[in-house]
């Protein structure tokens, strides 16, 4: 059984063994909640309760037990980015549901992740840290135990809109399900509406349609997809919200950038996908920018530290060209 120990710092002499779980390791409550069996909490080797008061130099340790698959396996194509024994990086395809559903009983990606844990030997559980609908692309967190599946993510998306959009804004409508639906989701005040922000940097335009860097601060169903099509521009592909398909079959959306941190288990990287070949064909102008996610994902973590506030004028690119020399204009 893997045991993960943790130093009490002395800023935190005193605290509770939850406080500290809670605050200076981040747990969030289900982790903690699932530590509670004989020898899962324990500081300097005995088992103690989450009310019990810390001192400095305390050793608190937490122990992992295996967690078995949550799904079943099925062998499908899985695009592997990184793999280590708290997470799995993956780089979803289009077309790909991320859990089963009815008519997609036997080709989501949590079964082939099931596979790939199978064929390799591991006994771990599949936590996916958050969704990407079917015909989205890209980067995709999966957690294998409860405490990993605390991490928190910061995303970054290339998108294609139908129009010409320049510079950068916010949009900040609430979310909610169109009524008679439970697909189609609409913005505005309703009573089941929840609130939505997306926040979008226009990076290049050709043939009337504009390459977007889109950041999220809330996580709602198709929010990017729902919140472009309120502004009048739609993805390219997205018939469900009003996007031709003329030039390509699925919405223009891929998850290009992702930042992974998880406090309790020390660990913070970044990773990354470049533009997916179909979407690269369908506006070949906007291949230069494909290759650029690491730069993206800096802008999406000053968006984090900064708030989400709006970038600072000077603190965005305009051409590939001035991102490749490391400039701003």
């Amino acid at each position: 059984m893997r045991i993960l120990r943790y130093v009490v710092p002395a800023e935190w002499e005193g605290a509770t063994v939850k406080a500290f779980a809670r605050g200076y390791l981040e747990l969030s409550a289900h982790a903690l909640a699932g530590q509670k069996f004989p020898g899962g909490i324990r500081v300097n080797g005995q088992d103690c309760h989450v009310r019990q008061h810390l001192r400095a130099g305390d050793v608190l340790a937490l122990s992992l037990p295996p967690e078995g698959a949550d799904y079943p396996c099925e062998n499908l194509p899985l695009a592997v980015v990184y793999e280590d024994e708290d997470f799995l990086i993956v780089d979803k395809a289009s077309g790909m549901p991320v859990h089963p559903s009815p008519g997609h009983d036997w080709d989501s990606l949590l079964q082939a992740v099931s596979w790939h844990y199978r064929r390799t030997g591991q006994s771990c559980a599949v936590k996916p840290l958050f969704r990407l609908d079917k015909d989205t692309s890209g980067l995709l967190a999966i957690a294998k135990h409860r405490i990993a599946a605390g991490a928190r993510t910061r995303k970054t998306y290339l998108a294609v809109c139908e129009g010409v959009l320049s510079g950068s804004g916010t949009v900040d409508a609430p979310i909610g399900l169109a009524e008679g639906s439970k697909i189609l989701r609409v913005c505005g005040p309703g009573p089941q509406s929840q609130p939505a922000v997306t926040h979008w940097r226009a990076l290049a335009q050709a043939e009337d349609h504009t390459l977007l860097a889109l950041w999220l601060e809330t996580g709602r169903t198709h929010q990017i997809r729902a919140h472009m099509a309120w502004l009048g521009h739609p993805l390219a592909g997205d018939d469900l919200y009003g996007g031709g398909l003329q030039l390509v079959s699925r919405q223009a959306l891929h998850c290009c950038s992702l930042e992974l941190e998880c406090r309790a288990l020390g660990l913070r990287r970044e990773f990354h996908s470049p533009l997916p070949e179909d979407l690269a064909q369908a506006f070949s102008w906007a291949r230069p920018w494909g290759c650029l996610g690491y730069r993206l994902g800096r802008f999406a973590a000053l968006s984090a530290i900064l708030g989400f506030a709006k970038y600072p004028a000077d603190a965005h690119p305009q051409t590939p060209a001035t991102f490749e020399k490391g400039k701003t204009s």
